[in-house]
């Protein structure tokens, strides 16, 4: 049975950290959000909504300023308040804010919100497991190798939840009758608002892939979807 210690405690670890990570969201969420109600998304709502012949689809606003979109573990998706303001101003088109709800129905509907929950634990994990043995025989950089290692997969693991996502984007967005230039749009307006320095990268941009790649990728399904 104590061979197996390490192991049951490591296991332990995750789930706290799962547990700990859940109700820490969920209260943010509560504490710093509300219904989105917005003149000009309520159409963008009701056509993604009926697209999937459902009523109009709820989304809530999160009083933050970075710029970003979430899909909640309970399904709820959010725009930040930052995203907002840059509707009021004009900086991107209320089809494109809606490309950013059907982008985080997409995850809710492929299960990634859970699933980065039970990832994020298991990455920690990951991370002090390794840096731990690693130290062992590696003074100075065991650490640091661990902690590269666990992003890798973090990284790789987000890449493809967010093409996955986008493929639902785009589906939903065609059907909706809105097609998918508001989202490629806005992908070529985050890189731009980036200026190339990754210090000013938008919220909703980051561990994402670039955004020709995303783009290229959106093109390449609409071509599959109109060839005969």
């Amino acid at each position: 049975m104590l061979k197996f210690t390490p192991l049951l405690l490591l296991f332990g670890y995750m789930a706290l950290m799962w547990f700990f990570s859940a109700w820490r969201l969920k209260r943010e969420l509560a504490e710093k959000s509300s219904v989105l109600q917005h003149p000009r998304l309520t159409p963008m709502l009701t056509k993604l909504g009926a697209a999937m012949d459902l009523p109009a689809v709820q989304a809530h606003v999160y009083e933050i300023e970075p710029i970003n979109g979430l899909a909640a573990p309970d399904g709820r998706i959010f725009l930040t308040r930052g995203f907002l303001r840059k509707l009021d101003r004009g900086e991107v088109s209320p089809e494109e804010l809606a490309s950013v709800i059907a982008h985080e129905l997409g995850h809710v509907a492929h299960g990634h919100s859970k699933r980065r929950m039970i990832d994020f634990a298991g990455h920690n994990a990951i991370r002090l497991t390794l840096a731990g043995v690693l130290g062992r025989f590696l003074p100075g950089i065991g650490v640091w190798i661990g902690n590269l290692v666990a992003s890798a997969v973090s990284a790789r693991l987000s890449r493809q939840d967010e093409f996955e996502a986008d493929l639902f984007a785009s589906a939903l967005m065609v059907k909706a009758g809105l097609g998918t230039e508001p989202q490629k749009s806005l992908f070529r307006k985050l890189e731009g608002w980036t200026g190339g320095r990754r210090g000013t990268t938008p919220a909703w941009f980051l561990s994402h892939p670039p955004a020709a790649q995303r783009i290229a990728a959106i093109e390449a399904h609409e071509r599959r979807w109109t060839t005969p």
